[in-house]
């Protein structure tokens, strides 16, 4: 069963409990931090906030200990907080969510419960992150190709695209040189992405030998 090791009252906090609770905080903190850098790239600076948030966020709720009025000026700062951030991904809300969820629970002194949800959801968010499911295929690419004004490029490629391409997707087009030729942005998926080579051979000699780029598919930053 879980339980706090702080008084009801906790106006009589000493100063081992709150030693205690911060210390509990910094190294859960630490263990999220180090889970969501094992997820992909992610910044220094941001690996640290998550690493100090459950600290900073169990300061704030044993600061407040029921106070209404403080309630309410602690709302107002985190609201002009979340104004002036950048949006971020779903896995940093997500990453941000379980620091703060860290913070309440070692603010109220349940820390092996927060050492326990800490545990729970960062290995489960670890595991969901690495199923084969969740990894993007390395046959979507993104390809850029450039051709001379007076090649009509609706329908040039189409031998090609069918023969290496099982999807093919035209973004845009956009003129370079003062117009003398254009820029061709496709998102396609490859039959066999061994073949890449073949396939920009092929449209090397379609498009007169000018620049063609084949480069891994941008990934869209998933935001909430």
């Amino acid at each position: 069963m879980f339980t706090s090791i702080l008084m009801e009252e906790t106006a009589n906090l000493s100063f081992i409990e709150g030693g205690i609770c911060t210390g509990v905080s910094l190294l859960l903190g630490i263990w999220i931090s180090v889970l969501y850098s094992l997820q992909g790239s992610s910044s220094r600076n941001f690996k640290v906030t998550i690493a100090l948030l459950p600290a900073l966020v169990q300061m704030v709720i044993m600061m407040v200990n029921g106070n209404l009025g403080t309630s309410v000026a602690v709302l107002g700062t985190f609201s002009l907080v979340r104004f002036r951030s950048v949006p971020g991904s779903s896995k940093e809300i997500t990453a941000i969510f379980l620091a703060m969820a860290v913070g309440l629970s070692t603010g109220m002194g349940y820390l092996t419960f927060a050492a326990f949800i800490a545990f729970i959801i960062g290995i489960a968010s670890l595991i969901l992150f690495h199923l084969p499911w969740n990894r993007k295929a390395s046959a979507e690419k993104d390809l850029r190709i450039t051709i001379p004004e007076n090649l009509d490029y609706t329908e040039v490629f189409d031998d090609i695209f069918s023969m290496y391409l099982k999807q093919v997707e035209r973004i845009r087009v956009k003129t370079i040189n003062l117009g003398s030729m254009f820029e061709i942005y496709y998102h396609v998926v490859m039959k066999d992405p061994k073949q890449e080579k073949q396939m920009i051979d092929a449209l090397r000699c379609r498009n007169g030998n000018l620049c063609v780029i084949v480069a891994k598919k941008q990934e869209v930053r998933d935001e909430l």
